[in-house]
């Protein structure tokens, strides 16, 4: 079977990617989902309608561990298309959004602070000083993100071969 993917580039923190197959979708969902069930995976899985969420082995399994999840998408009637991304674990990235929420948040609210302070006449140095470190912090997250990312890069390509060894038996 050959294999036609599609990725998106190398800058996201949660890369995509798609697959053409000349299969139809139905059997191709039941193919894997018999695969992943079986005692040849040693993979952690969960399946939900035509959705499939793939999780590195407990014990290989570390924060930065990345989650493959991917649809099965009818495209004609024998063919159909995985539309797969890869990204850290939910709770990895719902902490990460809230702490960005936060992030956020607080730099709204200083820049209403910083405004009061400056009509007031008071002194402009504490809030100008935060408003000047809440984005120096939301470039450390982006760098703690993107070091996680290239941290589990090699679980990530481990779990994109085992989705291609998947799709092609």
């Amino acid at each position: 079977m050959s294999v036609q993917e599609e990725r998106n580039s190398d800058f996201f923190l949660r890369p995509r990617f798609s697959i053409d197959l000349k299969e139809n979708s139905d059997e191709l969902l039941q193919r894997i989902t018999t695969y992943l069930k079986s005692d040849a995976c040693i993979y952690r899985s969960r399946v939900a309608d035509k959705h499939i969420f793939i999780d590195i082995p407990v014990k290989k399994s570390h924060f930065w561990s990345p989650q493959l999840h991917f649809e099965v998408v009818d495209a004609a009637e024998n063919t159909s298309t995985l539309k797969g991304l890869f990204g850290p674990k939910p709770q990895v990235w719902t902490l990460f959004m809230f702490v960005h929420f936060v992030v956020a948040t607080l730099f709204l609210g200083v820049g209403v602070f910083t405004y009061v302070q400056y009509r007031l006449g008071e002194s402009l140095v504490f809030p100008i000083a935060i408003l000047v470190a809440l984005p120096l912090i939301w470039l450390l997250l982006y760098f703690l993100g993107s070091i996680g990312k290239e941290t589990g890069k090699k679980q990530m390509k481990e779990l994109h071969d085992f989705l291609i060894t998947i799709i092609d038996k």
